[in-house]
C-alpha cells in the first residue's frame, strides 16, 4: 500500500528517537529488573529487550499490538515447553551450564522456532522477539520452574508499561516516521 505524501512527517533528526528509546526503555526495563529483584527472582531475560523495542519504536505496527504479543509469546512457550517434553529435556542441563548443545537440544530449539514461527503465521500475530522466548526455553536458560516463571512475569510487565509508555503524550512517534522497522 502505497502511502501519500500528505500524510508523511518530517521525524526529525534521528537522535531525537533514539533519546527517545534509550529513555522509555530504560525506564521500563529498570522497573522490570527492580520488581524482579524485589520479590528475588529474575525478570529480566533476552526476549524483553526487542519486545519492549517492537512495542516503544513501533506503537503502530501489526507486531506492536497487545494482541499479537501476547499470542506470540504464549505460543513460543507453549511450543519450547512441548519442544522439552517431547525431546525429553525437561531436566536436561542449559547450554550455559554444560557449554554446548546436544543433538536433541538442537532438535527442540530448531523445531520451537519452526513451529512457534509457523502459529504466529496462522494466527496473524507477527512479533519476531517470540522466537526468542521459544529459544531461551528450548535452551533451558529458561527452564520451567522459577526461570520460566519469573520471564512470563517480566514479559507481562514490560508488555504492559511498552503500551503505557508509547501512549506518553510526546513520547510516541510521529505516524509515517517509522524508520526501518516493522
Amino acid at each position: 500500500m502505497r502511502r501519500s505524501a500528505a500524510k508523511r512527517t518530517d521525524p526529525g533528526p534521528p537522535w531525537v528517537a533514539g533519546v527517545r528509546l534509550l529513555v522509555l526503555s530504560a525506564f521500563a526495563l529498570t522497573v522490570v529488573g527492580l520488581v524482579g529483584g524485589g520479590v528475588g527472582w529474575v525478570w529480566l531475560t533476552t526476549a524483553l529487550g526487542p519486545t519492549a523495542y517492537l512495542l516503544l519504536a513501533h506503537p503502530e505496527s501489526e507486531g506492536s499490538q497487545l494482541r499479537s504479543a501476547v499470542l506470540a509469546h504464549a505460543a513460543a512457550i507453549a511450543c519450547g515447553l512441548a519442544c522439552l517434553a517431547a525431546f525429553g529435556l525437561w531436566n536436561h542441563p542449559s547450554v550455559a551450564e554444560t557449554h554446548r548443545e546436544s543433538l536433541r537440544q538442537t532438535g527442540a530449539q530448531a523445531l520451537a522456532v519452526g513451529v512457534t514461527l509457523l502459529l504466529l503465521t496462522l494466527l496473524r500475530a507477527p512479533h519476531p522477539p517470540a522466537a526468542a522466548t521459544a529459544l531461551l526455553i528450548t535452551s533451558g536458560i529458561t527452564r520451567p520452574g522459577k526461570p520460566l516463571y519469573g520471564m512470563l512475569a517480566g514479559l507481562a510487565l514490560v508488555i504492559v508499561l511498552s503500551a503505557v509508555l508509547a501512549r506518553v503524550p510526546g513520547a510516541r512517534p510521529e505516524r509515517g516516521t517509522s524508520s526501518a522497522g516493522p
